[in-house]
């Protein structure tokens, strides 16, 4: 034994680290699982009630929840970074993304929206690029333009089989993408219980602009609705909660190319309860957006590995 005592053993340490990225990558899973639901639930009550009551219903039951955890914590509801100007840029775009993506899952194929979604990250790259001046090689913009050609795919415009009804996806994703990129400028001292609460707040703000605008009356929902309403709120609410511990478990690198599975999930759930088919540009575009996805995120890792090596 040195004077130092006991070495750390380089085995223990690398099987500590495997069984944290495993138990990330299944937290991520499980998100990435119950958001699939919660889009499902969505799209179930979009069939019987408005969807600025949707969006209102399942606005305040998430802000309940995570008020009600910020409560139990002790921690208080609202402080002066609640309204800095980016929680406010964050609160237009998640109003935006919600909005849209609701409204999409109501018009169009589960699947279809789904994989529309997973574009954002890749919009997140290129926000980060123009707004943060983060430093972005030729390989990853030839993955960025990459994944957007298969959002072109997917969408097919000019052809006989483009709806302008995806569209909506289309903006929803972006939305989703800006709230991500004001999110990484909210000030630091925001949780993610007020992060949350805020977020659900926003839903229910875009729910009730939806409903002035659109002036459909208030639908009072049956019981089947009402199980998918609440089948929403909890499916949406531990699903943040998964993926949070996703996020804390494990390296980044490790855990965050499983958010991809949310595809297998969301088509899955739409050619299972919808009836839904994938045509060949559905999966050529799918393939295109996951693999530009990853590899960009790969990259990513490589390129802050290769800036921290000392010189």
């Amino acid at each position: 034994m040195s004077r130092k005592g006991v070495q750390a053993d380089p085995d223990l340490d690398a099987a500590t680290l495997r069984r944290a990225n495993l138990h990330g990558s299944l937290w991520m899973i499980a998100a990435m699982a119950l958001f699939a639901a919660e889009d499902a639930f969505i799209k179930v009550a979009a069939k019987s009630i408005p969807v600025g009551q949707i969006l209102i219903i399942f606005g305040l039951g998430g802000a309940l929840v995570f008020a009600g955890v910020a409560l139990v914590h002790k921690e208080p509801l609202f402080n002066a970074n609640v309204v800095s100007r980016p929680m406010r840029i964050r609160a237009v775009f998640e109003i935006t993304g919600r909005l849209f993506y609701v409204l999409a899952i109501a018009a169009i194929p589960l699947s279809a929206v789904t994989v529309i979604l997973q574009a954002t990250p890749i919009v997140v790259v290129t926000g980060a690029a123009l707004i943060f001046g983060e430093r972005v090689g030729w390989r990853r913009w030839l993955a960025i333009f990459t994944g957007l050609a298969g959002v072109i795919v997917i969408i097919q415009p000019g052809t006989e089989s483009f709806s302008a009804l995806s569209l909506l996806a289309v903006i929803g994703m972006i939305g989703f993408a800006g709230r991500d990129l004001a999110s990484r400028a909210a000030p630091r001292a925001l949780s993610t219980t007020l992060l949350g609460l805020y977020g659900f707040l926003s839903i229910v703000v875009a729910g009730m602009l939806y409903s002035l605008w659109q002036m459909a009356p208030i639908v009072w929902p049956s019981a089947p609705v009402c199980l998918a309403l609440l089948g929403t709120i909890v499916a949406g609410v531990v699903a943040y909660s998964c993926l949070m511990k996703a996020m804390r478990t494990g390296e980044v690198s490790a855990v965050t190319p499983f958010r991809y599975t949310r595809i297998l999930f969301g088509i899955g759930l739409g050619v299972a309860l919808f009836g839904e088919t994938l045509s060949g540009a559905m999966i050529a575009g799918s393939c295109l957006i996951v693999l530009s996805g990853l590899f960009i995120l790969r990259r990513g890792q490589q390129v802050k590995r290769s800036t921290n090596v000392p010189r």
